[in-house]
């Protein structure tokens, strides 16, 4: 669940730090204060794009950090899967944005928005009008269907995807292999110079390393030896030479050595380094004995890795990589030898994934048409609850011209929210106040099945109000006894289920605007429900309503978290 938002220099909010609890928060505030601001440090923490203008006038960063606490083996495979530290089930993402980059972390380990954006859907579900709108796409249909059931769903679905890419991989090389008899010929020619052009080269692994070495060693021995014979002149051989002025400076250690023995110790000393010299004078001349310029090897070194580099150009940018090239065209080669046999077998390949295709889709229908049923009952059932009265919810399922990867279905959700009205797509019949409470009461109905721990809703009382918004707080009370629950709310209805209560505000002077959030306590939140229902001037008959309302929602609480 989320534990905690900490939010800094962004937009109207100029620092807050709220702490969230489990079960159903909720947050209230007049028109404008920043609840929006709110949702949208959330949705950017998770990945989505920040716009640079979001920084606060006159900060250099903004900051967004969330923490949560969760206990899901997906989250944790997801993070495995990441390369980041997971412990004691706590993760700590962080977005700083500045003019010119934005620096995302986790668990304080760097980390991108497309990775961000794929854990934030195990971590959270945020209901808002983007996520309503999506319910009027009847592929998001069938989504829910199979979430509803994925137990039985997902396996059958997994073995058809698979299935379903072996099929499409199949198509596509009867497409790449069935050419003309003329530019089979053709091919196969060509592949057999490539073929003997590979194989008469003999590689070996590791030989243009070792050939690179020893073209560098002999194109430059001319320039090696004569740097060795330099330094053989300057060490040993002529009067000037190390090795001469040694010799002098021992000899004249030697004629004062029995005045004082520390002289005999630093004879010894320099007698070790005469040794030392004359040992390198030997290695030097026997280095230089061997370096002789041969112009053969040198010719055929070079002609070798020319051979090589030539090959590696067009094959492969090393030897295992022309080698791994030569494989498969002779593979091709096979099949083009073996044409008629090739294309048969593709044929029955195809033919038989087809049938097995066939076989799997129908089987996922079949368990798809049968949970559907008691997800439609299901929805329908938690859409009464939500003061649709009389209303009518179906499945429809229609099959696809294709295959796809997901099966052959196309679904729809049918509704009808008037008597005497026949069921028509969602997308159809549904306006904006009534897809919110559509949405949740599938929220409702998935809340078991997901494993997702927070539910955020946003514009969840869009368009109602009265005893329809008694029943949606009602509602929200219930998934949140199952779930941490985060709603934004304009009624006081909903408002006063609330298990954590928070007020956003904004404040103003001559210089500047800002937003604050913070959480009531319960003579708080008493007043907050007394202003929502009261307007501007809160008597104390209002406060009065406000407690009484206060005490129903708790009674109501405890009805509906009784099994």
């Amino acid at each position: 669940m989320l534990i905690n938002l900490h939010v800094k220099n962004l937009a109207l909010i100029e620092e807050t730090d709220i702490d969230f609890t489990s079960h159903l928060n909720i947050l209230t505030g007049e028109t404008g204060a920043g609840k929006s601001i709110l949702i949208g440090s959330i949705q950017s923490a998770l990945g989505s794009k920040i716009p640079k203008d979001m920084i606060r006038n006159g900060c250099d960063s903004a900051l967004i950090e969330l923490v949560f606490h969760t206990e899901s083996d997906v989250v944790k495979q997801k993070m495995d899967e990441f390369d980041i530290p997971f412990e004691d089930g706590e993760i700590i993402i962080s977005r700083r944005i500045t003019n010119n980059r934005v620096i995302n972390k986790v668990n304080d380990c760097s980390i991108t928005a497309a990775r961000l954006k794929e854990l934030s859907p195990f971590l959270l579900d945020l209901s808002g009008q983007h996520e309503n709108q999506l319910l009027l796409r009847p592929q998001n249909h069938l989504r829910i269907l199979d979430n509803y059931d994925k137990t039985k769903i997902t396996p059958v679905k997994d073995a058809v995807a698979a299935l379903y890419h072996q099929y499409q991989d199949t198509e596509r090389q009867l497409t790449e292999e069935n050419i003309g008899e003329e530019e089979r010929i053709r091919e196969i020619e060509f592949l057999k110079y490539e073929i003997q052009e590979i194989e008469s080269a003999a590689l070996r692994d590791g030989e243009d390393e070792e050939l690179e070495e020893l073209f560098r060693k002999i194109s430059h021995s001319r320039d090696i030896l004569a740097a060795c014979s330099a330094v053989y002149d300057m060490t040993s051989g002529s009067a000037a030479s190390a090795e001469s002025i040694l010799g002098k400076a021992i000899r004249s250690l030697s004629d004062v050595t029995n005045y004082d023995e520390g002289v005999g110790g630093l004879m010894e000393e320099l007698s070790t380094v005469d040794g030392l010299l004359n040992d390198f004078n030997r290695d030097l001349s026997e280095y230089m004995s061997s370096m002789e310029f041969d112009e053969e090897t040198f010719v055929n070194t070079e002609e070798r890795l020319d051979l090589i580099h030539r090959l590696k150009a067009k094959y492969g940018d090393s030897i295992p990589a022309v080698k791994e090239y030569k494989s498969k065209a002779e593979s091709r080669l096979e099949a083009l030898l073996h044409f008629d046999e090739r294309m048969e077998e593709l044929k029955a390949k195809r033919d038989d994934l087809l049938k097995k295709l066939d076989s799997e889709c129908a089987r996922l229908s079949g368990i798809r048409k049968k949970a559907a049923g008691p997800l439609a009952e299901s929805i329908k059932q938690a859409l009464l609850d939500l003061n649709f009265n009389q209303v009518r919810f179906e499945i429809a399922f229609t099959e696809a011209a294709s295959y796809r990867a997901d099966g052959r279905d196309n679904v729809c959700f049918m509704i009808s929210t008037n008597p005497g009205m026949d069921v028509r797509p969602l997308q159809e019949t549904a306006s904006g106040g009534e897809l919110s409470r559509i949405m949740l009461a599938i929220k409702s109905v998935l809340a078991d099945e997901e494993q997702v721990e927070t539910l955020i809703f946003d514009e969840i009382d869009a368009g109602i109000s009265g005893r329809t918004a008694q029943k949606v707080s009602e509602r929200l009370s219930q998934i949140a006894g199952k779930r941490q629950v985060i709603a934004i709310t304009h009624l006081p209805q909903i408002a006063a289920m609330a298990d954590s209560h928070y007020l956003i505000e904004k404040t103003s002077d001559d210089h500047s605007t800002i937003s604050r959030i913070y959480r009531l306590s319960e003579e708080e939140s008493v007043e907050e429900l007394a202003r929502m229902l009261g307007g501007a001037e809160i008597t104390s008959t209002v406060l009065d309503n406000a407690r009484e309302m206060k005490k129903f929602a708790a009674r109501l609480t405890h009805a509906v978290s009784e099994p």
